[in-house]
């Protein structure tokens, strides 16, 4: 079994800063692209940013400049620094991760059970 647990959530002020972290855990036999997702009420799912084994990330507009993303490979750990951050980035972030698992011949995409950000005005 794989499980990606997020933490680093809360409650923050307008212009604040949080580091939210996703560690996978299991029988991993390697990840290969890792994301933050997030979903406001009322709101569809969204992408927030995205980076490959490689490194090479990918943000969407409203938080270029704000949000960098990162990972540590040996970790297994994907983070999402928020700086800057605006009433509207406001949501349930949730990480996900295409694992390879060993001996199966197609990655899966699995998903953490989300961490709530508010951001007060």
């Amino acid at each position: 079994q794989v499980q990606l647990v997020e933490s680093g959530g809360g409650l923050v002020q307008a212009g604040g800063s949080l580091r939210l972290s996703c560690v996978a855990s299991g029988s991993i036999g390697s990840i290969n692209g890792m994301g933050w997702y997030r979903q406001a009420p009322g709101k569809q799912r969204e992408l927030v940013a995205t980076i490959s084994s490689s490194g090479s990330t990918n943000y969407v507009d409203s938080v270029k400049g704000r949000f960098t993303i990162s990972r540590e490979n040996a970790k297994n750990t994907v983070y999402l620094q928020m700086n800057s951050l605006k009433p509207e980035d406001t949501a349930v972030y949730y990480c996900n991760a295409e694992i390879q698992l060993p001996l199966i011949l197609v990655p899966r995409v699995y998903w953490g059970q989300g961490t709530q950000v508010t951001v007060s005005s």
